[in-house]
């Protein structure tokens, strides 16, 4: 299984959020570029980079963040936050990313995703699986879509998609474990899909549950920062 941190923005700055509340904002570093070289450091590969500042404003905002740790790095980046457009895509590839993931815009506009599905790839374009119960989450969470998560899976699916970020918004930046029980639902029924999870994960104890469920990866970000779970517990992992 991959371990994959997390750095989330606002205001160029490094930061977790609590259940998607912006209200509920804890910035725990000024310099991401110094965040992301600790993670390089220790040896990670991934890094999951989510633009809040650009989901909240339809469009990436944090691009020289994002350009700044691809130059410094040699982190495989995935990027999401305000991608809307076709043009706000290239930016993101141009800028670096390698991967994109697709949330809200999975959920309103489908047919511009399966677009891009079929132009960049399964490998490139991720699905943002976000949700609160049976339903996804869009608009940075705001707002519960009536789309229920098996549903979004499987369409998807049947479009191309190969990996979903499956984050349960009720756990984000809670420190109360993962959704292990909804994870191992879709794992059963959907067996060909890549599934990462997200939200929640706290201890090693998480992380060896999610390995032995049979996850994809698991992005980790508030317990790095507050060090219920560190790098060097990660080591066999990474």
């Amino acid at each position: 299984m991959e371990i994959i941190p997390a750095i989330d923005l606002v205001n160029g700055q490094c930061v977790r959020l609590s259940a998607g509340d912006f209200s509920r904002q804890t910035t725990y570093d000024s310099d991401p570029v110094a965040v992301a070289q600790r993670f390089v450091d220790a040896g990670v590969k991934r890094l999951h980079l989510v633009d809040l500042d650009g989901a909240r404003a339809g469009h990436p905002v944090n691009l020289p963040i994002l350009e700044a740790i691809a130059a410094k790095t040699a982190l495989d980046i995935d990027a999401g936050g305000g991608i809307q457009t076709l043009a706000a895509l290239n930016q993101v590839f141009n800028a670096g990313a390698a991967h994109v993931t697709a949330g809200s815009l999975a959920v309103r506009e489908p047919a511009t995703v399966e677009a891009w599905l079929s132009q960049f790839g399964a490998d490139t374009i991720f699905l943002g699986a976000d949700f609160k119960g049976e339903h996804i989450m869009i608009n940075a969470w705001v707002d519960q879509s009536q789309l229920r998560l098996v549903d979004f899976i499987a369409t998807y699916l049947e479009a191309g998609a190969t990996t979903f970020i499956c984050t349960d918004v009720s756990k984000d930046g809670l420190l109360q474990g993962p959704s292990l029980a909804i994870y191992k639902s879709l794992i059963a029924q959907f067996p060909a899909a890549r599934f990462i999870a997200s939200g929640g994960v706290t201890t090693l104890a998480d992380v060896e549950a999610l390995t032995e469920a049979g996850m994809h990866g698991a992005i980790i970000g508030k317990a790095l920062y507050e060090g219920t779970l560190t790098l060097a517990e990660l080591q066999p992992f990474l």
